[in-house]
């Protein structure tokens, strides 16, 4: 599975396009806001990201962060805070945490308002750019931001041409860019870990075998998720029996009666992805230091 992950072919032209594009937008942001899964934070950012947005005001959104395990958020928080870098965490479908992240444009850019302020410029919105890669909830976030607010505030000058900018109020403007993956992953389990959440397309892989390099993943580190939620005996000798367990405890049968191997791989998956095997999290900063 390792290596069907990594040979996969996931930056088709259009992904070339949107990050050349992103290179001439970052030239009009004052902000980029980048959004992650809280579950695989590291992961699931794009390296390009970090050199694109170099001089600039930085955010990270730990989104998803309710699926997340709480303690390894604050981990989290910590790791991208002593780079420098302000970490929130959150829940792109609640908009309740949004004062704070206005806040934390606030603090970020204060450098570039005092600026303005100085030359006399007097509440000229931040621009920010958010950006991430597919399936983090980007857009999600950028529709529950602006609400019913969401406003196009028209062409900017050296904007391409019929670019629209999203005025969410008289302090933030956003320009919102595609979800790009990169070209190639030097480690094989950031595939796998990307496969995990849903942000490589579920139709091209093979989800049993997914589903039982997950298996082997999480046993590790939340040994009694799998057995509470679903709840089977620890009594299988591997991950393809444990999925045939999962398979008759929920049902997912062949017309023979048979365990279905691919469904409850696929219930498996899913029941992760929305956060009913309870609050996980794939990696910590301890893994990556």
């Amino acid at each position: 599975m390792s290596e069907n992950i990594t040979n996969i072919n996931w930056y088709p032209g259009h992904m070339t396009k949107a990050k050349r594009q992103m290179q001439e937008d970052i030239k009009l942001i004052d902000l980029v806001i980048e959004i992650v899964d809280a579950r695989i934070p590291i992961s699931s950012r794009n390296p390009d990201i970090d050199e694109l947005g170099k001089n600039k005001s930085r955010i990270v959104l730990l989104n998803k962060a309710d699926l997340a395990d709480p303690s390894i958020n604050n981990e989290w928080r910590d790791y991208f805070e002593k780079k420098g870098i302000i970490c929130l965490e959150i829940d792109s479908r609640d908009r309740s945490g949004f004062n704070k992240i206005q806040n934390m444009v606030a603090i970020a850019c204060k450098d570039k308002i005092e600026r303005d302020r100085k030359r006399g410029i007097l509440n000229r919105p931040v621009r920010a750019m958010v950006v991430g890669i597919p399936n983090v909830g980007k857009s999600t976030f950028i529709n529950s931001y602006a609400g019913k607010a969401c406003a196009k505030t028209g062409n900017k000058p050296g904007v391409t041409k019929g670019k629209q900018w999203i005025k969410l109020n008289k302090q933030l403007e956003l320009l919102d860019t595609p979800g790009i993956l990169w070209p190639k992953f030097d480690d094989p389990q950031t595939g796998l870990k990307l496969a995990y959440i849903g942000s490589i397309n579920d139709d091209i892989l093979v989800m049993e075998e997914l589903a039982d390099n997950f298996i082997k993943h999480i046993l590790k580190s939340y040994p009694n998720a799998i057995k509470i939620s679903y709840n089977v005996e620890d009594d299988y000798i591997n991950s393809i029996e444990l999925i045939e367990k999962i398979a008759i405890r929920r049902g997912c049968l062949l017309k023979a009666g048979e365990p279905d191997i691919a469904k409850a791989s696929r219930l498996l998956l899913d029941d992760f992805r929305s956060g009913k095997l309870g609050r996980i999290s794939l990696e910590t900063p301890n893994e990556i230091l």
